[in-house]
């Protein structure tokens, strides 16, 4: 029955006024400290945080003024809040006395905001909550109902108009969140000060906006409990060190493999801990496993473009392994941008006559055509970009935690606002997750690269034009790519959407083979054979359309990891009976005294930190 809701959370043996009035005044310091700090943030915006607010300005006046022309679609929605509002009302005074009715509006069944059991069983919260949920669905309502609107319009104004009502949460603020208020009671309101401390420590090591600490930074060491995949730094140059990893089986294929990461985040996604890490398993089926650790910038590399990024990562690097190992060929396998890199690479290569030097390569998750982005579409916009680069050419660089920022707002409630709630309101301190350490150890991008890859990629998608790049006079063709190609997305990935990577396998001449995998950017390609978590789609046809190719698809259990080895060994990429004696670092075919090793992995560019950088080189952090 409604009477018999639980509120007996909220007794205590001490004087109940004491502690209300400690709270109130904990909160009104606590709200002091935030006002005080984000006005400090404020009073430096920078060109990006200026032309976002402009445009995000520019584009809800568009939005009005269709709104104008077809004022039907807010009437409809304001009778559809008013009327549920009043049903709302009249359920609260039914419950008051003691009707059970249904809820006028629930959470979706995946908002993890409104689990705790109060905001159901206590009439407060519940008419608290009902009330936003339908403020909530008004807004993106009326947003979504505008017509007229171009789709990036469209686009951004949602995007704006779900910051501001997620923003609105009432389990944001202290007095509303019944788990907040629990234990800010029975804590005497310690742990507003502990979120003060930590709120605190979080601005003093972020950019631009406020990176909240997702994970106990100080659980992990690079090369201790992550990345520890026994390796060398065989050789190093301004942009990467090259890492051979020591064998783990007695023999290995022929054929090496190079892995060429993206430089967006640090390399060692692939090589956390040993239970998911892909490189040791990559070593374990015999491989011979060379991976790129890119630099983390600073504004003396600001004028290394795309071209630089090419030459000196991966070509060099192909270089530096055929000396090594002796052989022509390598196979290679790319994540994210470093395979959208490896693409116009071979593209490269094929117009250079020089194809042949790579045997096969993989492309996990990565785009190629930039048709439709995702969600990061939003921020790909002439007045985002100008105001962006005017600030990377002051600076040399894109600062790594503004964009990290950035990408979290994608995902707001579960990157941003559940963190927000638990170290700041809860005083909880981050437990220790090793994906979230890696997610929150970010990188710089210079500023000649990063202009280059927003430009002709995301905004002009000018890659999938024959000859719509040049790279060192060569113009480059994604349709001369010969090379066979296994291509790995992840079904739920808001990154690089798997309908859009799909288009990218559409454009290579040679043999492609699409893989779906289960899951995320990140969890769907580090999906270990040990976890069996998620599952993965085949079709050995590549249909025209990605939804073609998803109807006619095969779904298995398990991992892709095996997949792509049977893939390998099929296509004789790699050959189970052409294997040569496990190769140790530090021992070159040729050039021997060359390639000695510098370092043990995980090498020392990977544990620069973007504070490190910037304070090496003298720049404001």
């Amino acid at each position: 029955m409604a009477e018999e809701r639980k509120n007996d959370q909220f007794d205590f043996d001490y004087d109940p006024q004491e502690v209300f009035d400690w709270i109130g005044k904990a909160s009104e310091r606590y709200q002091q400290l935030i006002e005080q700090l984000m006005q400090r943030q404020q009073g430096s915006m920078s060109d990006p945080s200026l032309s976002v607010l402009f445009d995000m300005n520019d584009n809800f006046q568009k939005m009005t003024e269709h709104l104008a022309i077809n004022p039907m679609v807010l009437f409809d929605e304001q009778m559809r809040l008013m009327q549920a509002q009043m049903q709302l009302w009249q359920n609260a005074a039914r419950q008051l006395l003691g009707e059970e009715v249904d809820p006028v509006v629930e959470p979706a069944h995946d908002d993890r905001r409104f689990k705790d059991a109060e905001w159901a069983d206590n009439l407060l919260f519940d008419f608290i909550k009902q009330s936003y949920l339908l403020f909530a669905r008004c807004v993106l309502n009326v947003v979504h109902g505008v017509e007229g609107l171009s789709d990036h319009t469209r686009q951004q104004v949602d995007f704006y108009a779900r910051q501001y009502v997620n923003a609105l949460s009432p389990s944001n603020f202290i007095a509303t969140n019944p788990e907040v208020l629990r234990t800010t009671i029975a804590s005497r309101g310690q742990n507003l000060l502990r979120g003060m401390e930590q709120l605190v420590e979080d601005l003093k090591r972020s950019s631009e906006g406020l990176n909240v600490s997702m994970t106990d930074l100080s659980a992990f060491k690079l090369g201790e409990n992550v990345a520890t995949t026994p390796g060398e730094v065989v050789f190093q140059n301004d942009l990467m060190q090259l890492i051979q990893y020591h064998p783990a089986t007695d023999q290995q294929y022929r054929t090496p493999l190079l892995i060429v990461p993206p430089w967006i985040n640090k390399y060692y996604i692939l090589d956390l801990r040993e239970s998911n890490s892909f490189v040791r398993w990559l070593t374990a089926q015999g491989h011979s496993v060379f991976i790129i650790s890119w630099v983390n910038p600073g504004p003396s590399l600001r004028d290394k473009g795309w071209v630089e990024y090419m030459e000196e990562g991966p070509i060099t690097a192909m270089d530096v392994v055929k000396e090594i190992t002796g052989e022509k060929q390598v196979n290679l396998l790319s994540y994210c941008i470093g395979g959208t890199l490896t693409a116009s690479m071979l593209a490269y290569l094929s117009a250079k006559r020089q194809a042949a030097r790579v045997q096969s390569v993989t492309y996990m998750a990565t785009l190629q055509d930039f048709s439709e982005p995702g969600e990061i579409g939003v921020f790909i916009n002439e007045a985002s970009l100008s105001g962006l680069e005017r600030q990377m050419e002051r600076n040399g660089y894109l600062d790594g935690r503004a964009m990290a920022f950035s990408f979290n707002l994608l995902r707001e409630n579960d990157l941003f606002w559940s963190f927000f709630i638990n170290n700041y309101l809860k005083g909880e301190r981050p437990q220790a997750f090793d994906l979230l350490y890696w997610n929150s150890d970010g990188t710089n991008m210079p500023a000649k690269m990063h202009s280059f890859y927003l430009r002709n990629m995301y905004q002009y998608n000018r890659l999938i034009e024959p000859g719509g790049i040049e790279l060192e006079g060569v113009k480059i063709d994604l349709r001369k790519i010969k090379t066979p190609a296994y291509f790995v997305s992840t079904i739920q990935d808001h990154i690089a959407r798997w309908t859009s990577t799909y288009k990218g396998a559409l454009l290579h001449s040679g043999p492609v083979k699409f893989v779906l995998s289960g899951s995320g950017h990140i969890a769907g390609i580090v999906n270990p054979p040990s976890k069996q978590k998620y599952g993965y789609w085949t079709n050995p046809s590549l249909a025209e359309t990605p939804q073609a190719w998803f109807a006619g698809a095969e779904k298995h259990e398990g991992s892709w990891w095996p997949d792509w080895q049977a893939w390998m060994l099929e296509n004789q990429y790699v050959v189970e009976d052409d294997k040569v004696p496990a190769r140790e670092p530090g021992k070159a075919v040729t050039n021997a005294e060359k390639y000695q090793v510098i370092e043990a992995a995980p090498g020392s560019y990977v544990k620069r930190k973007i504070s490190e950088v910037l304070q090496a080189e003298h720049t404001p952090t």
